[in-house]
C-alpha cells in the first residue's frame, strides 16, 4: 500500500526527480574539499553563543569569557558526536529499507541520501578527532520503540525527520556565524546544503507513511504515536546537555549542572526555536495533537 500511495503522487514523484539532480549536481568531495588547520584558536567561539545551553542562564553569567570558549568547544564537539550517532542509525535503518517491498520508488533517492551521509558521518568524526580527540558517546534513552509494529517504518523516518531537522538549525545558523572559524562554518554551511534536500524527502515520506499507518491503526495505536513522537523530541533535545561537556569544560559538580540548565527558561525558549518548524509540519499532518497541555 505505501508504494502505492508513493507511485500514485505526481507531487511526491516530482520531489523524488528534483531532489536525486540536485544531489547530483551538488556533489562534492569531501576528502579533497577540507583543508583541516593543524589547530583551531581556543580563544574563541567554536559554536554561536546563543546556540550554547548555557546562554541566557545564571551559570552562564558565573563563567568569565575564557570559561565560555572552552564550553563552546565542548559543546561544540558533543554535537559533532551527536551527529555521528545520529548518522549511524539512519543509515543503518535506511540500508535495510532500500530495494525493498514498499521502498522501490524512493530507492534511487536513498542511495544518494546514503553516500551523502556516509560522508557527513566522516567529516563530523574528524573535525571531533582532531580538535576534541574524542566522540562522546552516546546517551541512553533514545532506542525505546513502539508496540505497534506496523508503524515501525513510520518511527523510523519520524526519528530521522526529527534529528536532521534539530541539526539543520544549527547548522544553517553557524554556517553563517562570521564570529566562528571557517572550518566550523564550511562544516556547518555544506551539511545544511544536502540536508535541506533530505528534510525535504523525509517530511514527504513520513506524510505517506503516516496517511498508510491510519487506514489500519486504533485511536489509542495514534495517540501513543503522538505522545511517543514528543517523548522523542524531548530526548533528541536533552542530548544537547551532556554533562561530559561541562565536567571537561571545568564545571563543576556537571550533573547538577546540567539539571539546573534543563529546568531553565532559557531551555524551554531554545527547544521552542529548535522545534518550530519541526511542530508545526508535525501538526499539520496530524502526527501530534495542537494541544498546548501536551506539550507542556
Amino acid at each position: 500500500m505505501v508504494s502505492q500511495l508513493i507511485d500514485s503522487d505526481e507531487r511526491f514523484l516530482g520531489i523524488l526527480e528534483r531532489l536525486s539532480a540536485k544531489s547530483i549536481d551538488d556533489y562534492y568531495n569531501p576528502y579533497q574539499m577540507f583543508e583541516w588547520p593543524d589547530s583551531l584558536p581556543e580563544d574563541m567561539w567554536w559554536m554561536s553563543p546563543e546556540l550554547t545551553t548555557t546562554y541566557g542562564t545564571e551559570i552562564a553569567k558565573r563563567l568569565s569569557e575564557q570559561q565560555l570558549h572552552a564550553l563552546s568547544k565542548y559543546e561544540s564537539v558533543n554535537f559533532y558526536s551527536l551527529n555521528v550517532h545520529g548518522i549511524r542509525e539512519l543509515l543503518i535503518e535506511v540500508v535495510k529499507r532500500i530495494h525493498t517491498a514498499g521502498f522501490q520508488t524512493p530507492s534511487e533517492f536513498f542511495h544518494h541520501f546514503v553516500g551523502e551521509e556516509n560522508e557527513h558521518m566522516w567529516f563530523f568524526a574528524e573535525f571531533c578527532n582532531r580538535y576534541g580527540k574524542k566522540i562522546y558517546k552516546q546517551m541512553p534513552g533514545g532506542t525505546v520503540s513502539l508496540a505497534n509494529s506496523q508503524a515501525e517504518s513510520l518511527v523510523v523516518f519520524l526519528r530521522i525527520l526529527i534529528f536532521e531537522e534539530l541539526v539543520d538549525h544549527f547548522n544553517s545558523l553557524m554556517g553563517a556565524d562570521e564570529r566562528l572559524h571557517e572550518t566550523i562554518r564550511s562544516i556547518n554551511r555544506l551539511h545544511h546544503q544536502d540536508e535541506s534536500r533530505h528534510i525535504a524527502f523525509g517530511r514527504e515520506l513520513v506524510g505517506v507513511l503516516y496517511e498508510d499507518l491510519k487506514r489500519t491503526a486504533t485511536p489509542d495505536e495514534l495517540r501513543d504515536l503522538d505522545a511517543y513522537v514528543r517523548r522523542y523530541m524531548t530526548y533528541s533535545f536533552e542530548t544537547l546537555y551532556n554533562p561530559q561537556v561541562y565536567r571537561d569544560a571545568g564545571i563543576d559538580n556537571p550533573q547538577r549542572a546540567r539539571s539546573e540548565l534543563l529546568s531553565s527558561a532559557a531551555r524551554a525558549d531554545l527547544e521552542q526555536r529548535v522545534f518550530r518548524k519541526t511542530r508545526k509540519f508535525l501538526e499539520k499532518t496530524g502526527i501530534i495533537s495542537h494541544s498546548q497541555e501536551a506539550w507542556r
